[in-house]
């Protein structure tokens, strides 16, 4: 069977765990060689289980994880320059690290809501930035895939600070695709509904809460990681070269970013 991202060097933020692992072993699997940012310790069991995971693969991949804090600008550089270094290029990038803690809007606290918006909307753009700047320099263009969610569209009584930062996930690679088609560079978002990972194991032990997430889902049933990874290696695959996260209706686009009407 043909490996569709056979050849590929791809680099994924928060992919220690959750959708970011899920997304990090399917793409090995389809051919690649995996870069994954993590937030730490350096020692960390569940990279080391990763390792062993990709590195296991039929025509065995190579692997390689940055530990660093996504919110530092640093962090991303350090991930982009460590990933070039090893595998001499950059094909595709996967933003997805991510938090999310529930919390009432009236008493958020300042500190939840400022490391909310530094991990999920800064740390984002400062990922996709650094993997955009080596794509342009390599001149062969590439992909850029960002993990929003479902709440970039809808409200939540919880989530006051992380469906906004989710909202701009989706807008950034909106933009990111008017700015970096010249380079050939694709950007997409992907936006999950309900997954099942450790951000939300505790709520989904809640038979209630978990009827009722599981009620509004055509298919029935809550999402697993492994859900949202054949979606990822589609987009960082050749199969979707003419398709990008773009803003509608078109008309309205200018080059510039300005306003199609500054008083409305």
């Amino acid at each position: 069977m043909s490996k569709l991202l056979q050849g590929k060097t791809i680099a994924i933020t928060g992919a220690a765990t959750g959708i970011g692992r899920a997304v990090a072993i399917e793409m090995a699997r389809q051919g690649a060689d995996i870069s994954i940012g993590y937030l730490g310790p350096i020692q960390d069991s569940s990279v080391a289980s990763l390792r062993d995971e990709i590195e296991s693969v039929p025509i065995s991949r190579q692997f390689l994880a940055i530990p660093g804090d996504i919110s530092d600008v640093e962090t991303s550089k350090t991930l982009i320059k460590c990933t070039v270094e090893k595998f001499g290029k950059l094909d595709a990038f996967v933003s997805n690290a991510g938090v999310c803690q529930f919390h009432d809007f009236l008493t958020m606290p300042k500190e939840l809501y400022d490391r909310t918006v530094a991990v999920n909307l800064n740390g984002a753009f400062y990922a996709v930035q650094a993997a955009a700047n080596q794509m342009v320099l390599q001149g062969t263009g590439g992909s850029i895939i960002a993990i929003s969610s479902i709440s970039a569209l809808v409200g939540g009584a919880g989530q006051t600070h992380y469906t906004p930062t989710k909202a701009g996930v989706l807008s950034l690679m909106q933009s990111c695709a008017t700015a970096l088609g010249k380079h050939g560079i694709r950007c997409n978002a992907i936006l999950p509904g309900t997954i099942r990972t450790a951000l939300n194991e505790e709520d989904l032990a809640n038979k209630e809460k978990r009827e009722y997430m599981e009620g509004r889902i055509p298919l029935g049933r809550t999402g697993v990681p492994e859900d949202i990874a054949g979606p990822a290696v589609f987009l960082a695959s050749d199969l979707s070269r003419y398709m990008v996260c773009s803003p509608l209706p078109a008309t309205t686009h200018h080059p510039r970013g300005d306003s199609a009407n500054r008083g409305a």
